[in-house]
């Protein structure tokens, strides 16, 4: 982009249209004449030929000053460059497992309708470092924090209910495993987003023990407790399960990080939850804008130069002008 450092200065451009009207109107009158007794003598090639070099005198002139004028402006380039600084977000998944995770009052189960929620949650989150804890009566990192969205993606595929052996809701033990992998992380923002659909049953670690331990390190935890308010589901295995969604210790997790609770009870309100969730947690960016300018004034006043010599050689060579 070419913008003008003293830009007052082109309202002297105004000078040339009235140098051209001056000379129209009265500027002939201020030419040296010469008597003769027949202007015959001088008709044709010779009139044409001093009207030319006198045109050219007065374009020479007028060009002149038109480029002192922009030159004294101070054209310049400016070339833009911005500097942005990214501050990530660290997010760790924190998944139940269990096997009541496979009731269909989300379809086609809880399980599989958070993993399709969760798979847009990561899409959105561009340039942030996500990772993937599951649990049940055990907890397991089944992807560390990465910002290759592709793997991770692959891994939350193969996430499937816990087997019978490692049933249970260790939600503590989770918590205390996803602190392990964000404690030491460099980021401006920690967070946690923990779903389960049940209460601690399992572990050797207390929820709200584990809330304080990551509220100690800045991590800020997201509860979702996800189910409806059915006392009892059955299982596709013919298995029956008793709803148990501790949403008092989900909530004084959340409250003990500066987090929120939630309550998801479909599809529709899982995935909103999420939602909100991604603009609660945005990635900062900061532009910092740099102008390097160049300046193009040598471009204008050098050839004034040479022209104001070339005016005053044709002046004194061709016209004959006096010094």
């Amino acid at each position: 982009m070419i913008d003008f450092a003293q830009p007052w200065y082109l309202l002297l451009l105004v000078i040339i249209p009235l140098l051209v009207w001056w000379y129209g109107k009265k500027g002939r009158r201020k030419e040296g004449t010469l008597r003769i007794s027949s202007g015959k003598l001088f008709e044709g090639y010779f009139i044409k030929r001093g009207e030319l070099r006198a045109g050219l005198l007065r374009a020479t002139r007028l060009l002149t000053i038109g480029l002192i004028i922009v030159g004294l402006a101070r054209p310049r380039i400016i070339d833009t460059l911005e500097k942005r600084t990214v501050e990530v977000v660290d997010i760790i998944l924190v998944l139940d497992i269990s096997s009541s995770m496979l009731a269909e009052d989300f379809k086609p189960n809880r399980l599989e309708a958070v993993k399709e929620t969760a798979k847009t949650f990561i899409k959105h989150r561009k340039g942030d470092r996500i990772g993937l804890t599951v649990f049940a009566g055990e907890s397991f990192i089944q992807c560390p924090l990465t910002v290759d969205t592709n793997v991770l993606l692959s891994l939350l595929d193969e996430v499937q209910v816990a087997e019978r052996e490692y049933d249970g809701t260790a939600i503590g033990m989770a918590i205390a495993n996803a602190i392990n992998r964000l404690r030491d992380s460099k980021a401006k923002s920690k967070v946690m987003i923990l779903l389960s659909d049940g209460s601690n049953n399992a572990g050797e670690l207390d929820p709200l023990t584990a809330a304080d331990l990551a509220s100690e390190f800045g991590i800020k935890i997201y509860t979702i407790g996800a189910g409806t308010n059915r006392s009892i589901t059955r299982l596709a295995d013919g298995r029956y399960i008793r709803n148990e969604i501790d949403e008092a210790t989900l909530k004084a997790i959340a409250q003990r990080t500066n987090g929120r609770y939630f309550r998801a009870v479909d599809e529709t309100s899982l995935a909103r939850i999420y939602d909100e969730i991604d603009q609660l947690e945005r990635t900062e960016i900061e532009v910092k804008e740099y102008n390097r300018y160049r300046e193009l004034y040598g471009w204008f006043l050098f050839p004034a130069l040479l022209l104001g010599f070339g005016y005053e050689t044709l002046a004194v060579l061709v016209m004959r002008k006096k010094t």
